[in-house]
């Protein structure tokens, strides 16, 4: 599997690529992605060495992030899950992945996660999932990460996770 993908940290170059499969994939184009990100918030994610690109034929085709806990505060989904799920001392927010509809079942976001897991060393994860996104919660759970909870914000419910790294 990972013969067909160039994994590896994200460049600038990438950006362009990351933005389309965004945008395909947030939830009111029916997607899982819960949040819009900008080209410059990418940019930054790149410069902190966060982001992991799954490239197939020099395409991005899948992504994953692993930010700090600061970089997302902003966030009121987050804001949400942290409160209700305190996070572990040196604890990174995992997320999100996004890998294109052509690719999916294929092992992608497991080989994105493990780059990632490996950038990050042994530090604990947190993501959350929409609870309706059946697919997405089990490939998770296919990685070894193990549900805290479910939470609710702006009336969707969402299900956090934790990896311990």
């Amino acid at each position: 599997m990972n013969d067909a993908y160039d994994i590896s940290l994200g460049h600038e170059e990438d950006i362009p690529g990351i933005l389309v499969l965004q945008e395909a994939n947030l939830a009111e184009r029916g997607g899982g992605l819960a949040v819009r990100q900008t080209a410059d918030w990418y940019r930054h994610a790149i410069l902190e060495k966060s982001i992991v690109v799954g490239r197939h034929d020099g395409k991005v085709v899948g992504y994953v992030l692993g930010t700090s806990l600061a970089a997302k505060a902003h966030v009121m989904i987050v804001q949400t899950m942290l409160r209700n799920f305190p996070p572990p001392p040196d604890c990174y927010l995992y997320g999100p992945v996004c890998v294109a509809e052509t690719e999916r079942g294929k092992g992608l976001a497991g080989a994105l996660f493990e780059v990632l897991r490996t950038n990050m060393a042994t530090r604990p994860a947190m993501t959350f999932i929409r609870a309706d996104n059946i697919p997405s919660l089990r490939a998770h759970r296919k990685m070894g990460m193990s549900e805290l909870g479910a939470f609710v914000t702006e009336d969707v419910a969402y299900i956090a996770l934790c990896y311990s790294g």
